[in-house]
């Protein structure tokens, strides 16, 4: 049976005066093809009912949009991650789990957790910036 691992990064956007971030407790999660995980991120947001997304990277293409929510169920969800992705926001614990059921092997890839606002600049140029467990900025995705 093959291994799925799926490293799990930290999209840390930096709001000065809200402070709003995520927190990943996990790193790297193993599993094996057929069985479902849990991705875990917290969060802490000045706002009252954040938005809350999910992405996936695979290899060194962009990250792609998989999910959103805003409280409990309510959000969008990309039709190619339907089936087997999914996302409650529990408000009350600050987190928003992502459920991938039935691993494949292409699941394998880094999945990111972000919080609203998801971007920061002006109007010409705008940033999202990379954050390690340790607050070391991994690097810039323009």
């Amino acid at each position: 049976v093959p291994v799925i691992r799926l490293l799990l990064l930290i999209l840390h956007l930096q709001c000065r005066a809200q402070k709003d971030n995520v927190v990943q407790p996990q790193g790297d999660v193993t599993a094996a093809e057929g069985e479902a995980v849990t991705l875990h991120c917290g969060y802490n947001s000045s706002r009252n009912g954040p938005s809350l997304y999910w992405y996936r990277q695979d290899g060194n293409q962009s990250p792609k949009f998989i999910l959103s929510r805003f409280k409990l169920d309510e959000g969008n969800t990309e039709e190619h991650f339907k089936e087997r992705f999914s996302s409650s926001l529990n408000s009350d614990l600050r987190s928003v789990p992502l459920k991938i059921q039935k691993l494949q092997v292409s699941d394998s890839a880094v999945y990111y957790c972000a919080v609203e606002p998801t971007v920061t600049g002006n109007n010409t140029t705008l940033y999202k910036n990379l954050w390690s467990k340790d607050n070391t900025i991994l690097h810039n995705i323009h």
